[in-house]
């Protein structure tokens, strides 16, 4: 393990300023792997503070790069080591401390334009769940500033909205290799905002984002919900690019206007070009994902065991492929072959209260024969209790039974809010827990007739 941090740290090398780096990087200490967490150890607290707001998402990246097939967790566990203490204080007596990390806005090679690099257009799987969101991305990467501008992609975690944002950006190099691209969250540009207020350089961080960029790639923009400074910062910013025929795509959890606390001017921007969303891949599509990242890392994938995980995830492309990285590493530790038998093996302790027969769709289609309505009632915004009370019903049991996200079900319920389902989740069980004979009778019913 010690040398994948090493070589983990080769990589950063080449990605970071040598100041930066030394500053920042050169004095943490690889603790190891636990079951869940990467342990870093560091000389201060403020180390940890720092590092997770500028480093830690290109760290993990690292790690996992560098170990191949080999999962390496997402979290990162902290360890104060006083004895780092005296190199950091080292390093800080000879090196200013540097501002956040910014994308650079300079032209670059395509490899080092903070994109990553696995995400492209060629390994990106088309099906009718993301072919528009996958059409406008491919046209605004072909001629950027012209067509769909701005482009708003939204959908739920895991669907594939931060592969087509990397993929513009990489298919826009490749045609102009100069081009300056700032990607980066909502997250990071709101901590960007606030750190050059702080430190008097507001005009170098409007001249990065307004004059020194020609492509803009944002994700999480439902970030700056109810942020009404960065918001108007990013409306500024917003006009400045556009007026000047720079591309700007945005990716968001939800449609512009389901997302709370947001100005109403900065929703119109963003409806004002084009509006795509990224749905739950159906079954042929999600097979085909499988077969394409085995095909990616050399995996040996059986038809019946691509179509057992397809069956058995069904929302979230990156958890999908999570799935079979997993199995695949079982697979090489143990001396196994990857067969069905070890595929169900690994689900059952992944997902232990999961029934892989059970599906969204599968509790939608009985909870409307309980209730004698149409699915598409069931999925409309009609408010109406012979169609509210089921929708709830149904929300309350994916939630409970397949551990759906607020998101996701929200999308999988004809587009509704996420505060919508939790409200409907919350409502069902507060009545459960006050032994309400209608709502034990109906979910009891419906959970026999789904066999959960």
């Amino acid at each position: 393990m010690e040398r994948l941090w090493e070589q983990a740290l080769d990589s950063l090398k080449t990605h970071l300023s040598a100041e930066n780096f030394e500053t920042w990087l050169a004095p943490v200490q690889f603790g190891g792997i636990e079951s869940d967490s990467v342990v870093l150890r560091i000389p201060n607290q403020f180390f940890a503070e720092w590092i997770s707001a500028h480093y830690l998402d290109m760290i993990l990246e690292t790690l996992q790069s560098e170990a191949g097939n080999t999962a390496v967790p997402t979290k990162v566990r902290w360890e104060l080591d006083e004895t780092l203490r005296e190199k950091a204080q080292a390093a800080r007596e000879t090196t200013p401390p540097p501002p956040p990390r910014a994308p650079r806005a300079t032209p670059r090679a395509p490899e080092t334009a903070d994109l990553n690099p696995k995400y492209r257009f060629k390994n990106f799987v088309v099906g009718p769940a993301n072919q528009l969101a996958h059409a406008a991305s491919v046209a605004c990467g072909s001629d950027p500033g012209c067509r769909y501008n701005p482009l708003f992609i939204y959908g739920g975690v895991g669907l594939g909205k931060t592969h087509l944002v990397n993929a513009i950006g990489h298919a826009i190099l490749q045609r102009n290799p100069r081009a300056r691209i700032l990607y980066l969250s909502a997250e990071r540009f709101t901590n960007e905002f606030i750190w050059s207020l702080q430190n008097h350089q507001i005009n170098t961080f409007r001249e990065r984002y307004r004059s020194s960029c020609d492509v803009l790639l944002m994700d999480d923009i439902q970030f700056l919900a109810g942020r009404e400074q960065t918001q108007e910062e990013f409306f500024h910013t917003f006009n400045a690019l556009y007026h000047s025929d720079k591309q700007i795509v945005v990716t968001s959890d939800v449609y512009p206007q389901q997302i709370s606390e947001m100005q109403e001017r900065l929703i119109s921007r963003f409806q004002s070009g084009m509006v795509a969303d990224v749905q739950a891949p159906e079954l042929d599509t999600r097979i085909a994902i499988l077969q394409k990242k085995a095909e990616s890392e050399g995996i040996e994938l059986q038809g019946e065991v691509a179509l057992f995980l397809a069956q058995t995830v069904r929302s979230n492309v990156r958890q999908l492929e999570g799935t079979l990285l997993r199995i695949a590493v079982k697979a090489e530790l143990l001396g196994l072959p990857i067969d069905l038998e070890l595929a169900k093996e690994t689900m059952r302790a992944v997902a232990p209260n999961q029934d892989s027969a059970t599906s969204v769709e599968d509790i939608q289609r009985i909870v409307c024969g309980y209730f004698g309505i149409k699915l598409a009632d069931l999925k409309s915004r009609r408010r109406h209790r012979a169609v509210s009370f089921p929708r709830m019903v149904a929300m309350y049991i994916c939630r409970q039974r397949l551990g759906t996200s607020y998101p996701e079900l929200g999308e999988r319920f004809g587009g509704k809010d996420h505060t919508t389902v939790i409200s409907a989740v919350r409502k069902i069980g507060g009545l459960i827990e006050a032994q309400d004979e209608r709502v034990l009778g109906a979910v009891g019913a419906i959970e026999r007739k789904l066999g959960i």
